[in-house]
This record gives C-alpha cells, structure tokens and sequence, in this order.
C-alpha cells in the first residue's frame, strides 16, 4: 500500500503560479507511471501531466509549455509546476501512481485561478 498526500494548492490570480506537491509513504521505486491529474466542477477527471518510468513526459494540449511534472526520488515526491495559470485551470487536483499495475490516488488540492 501507498498513501500519497497532495499539498500546494490555493487561490491565486490569473497570470500566476502555484507548485502542488505530492508526497508519497514509501519510495515507489517500481512506480511505472506518475501522473496528475484534473477535475472541475461536473467535470470528469482528466490527466494533465504524465511522467513514465523511462522519464518521458506527456502533457495535455491545454497545460503544454505552462505546467511541468517532475519527481524527486530522494524525498519521494512528486511536483507540478503550475505557471501562466488560467481561470480555465480552476478544478481538483489529484496525483496518481501506478504501481505494477495498481494504481494509488491522492485525496486531491484544490486550485482556484481569480480573473
């Protein structure tokens, strides 16, 4: 078992930047596929970043060139740099991993981007 715990989010204005951070109980050494995702109000979720094992990354249309996704092995952590952000950009944020197939989910943070 994994338990992974985001923090980071907030209100920020448009133009801005926040840094989530997704922290997880033990090193996922085997993690296949670090991801974060979105999920605005009566919205379904959506994935926003991808950083598979090999250390290739995959963005969605609407995040590419403002967000990054990174990970520190040392601290167990994943990030998502949030930079340009857009009121659009408003929703739930969820970190996900995937473990040998099972995959492991945050409680989510909440961003608001004011006009």
């Amino acid at each position: 078992q994994v338990q992974l715990a985001e923090s980071g989010g907030g209100l920020v204005q448009a133009g801005g930047s926040l840094r989530l951070s997704c922290a997880a109980s033990r090193s996922p050494f085997n993690a296949s596929v670090m991801a974060w995702y979105r999920q605005a109000p009566g919205k379904q979720r959506d994935a926003v970043a991808v950083l598979n094992s090999g250390g290739s990354t995959n963005y969605a249309d609407s995040v590419k060139g403002r967000f990054t996704i990174s990970r520190d092995n040392a601290k167990n952590t994943e990030y998502l740099q949030m930079n340009s952000l857009k009121p659009e950009d408003t929703a739930v944020y969820y970190c996900m991993i995937d473990i040998l197939g099972r995959n492991y989910w945050g409680q989510g943070t909440q961003v608001t981007v004011s006009s």
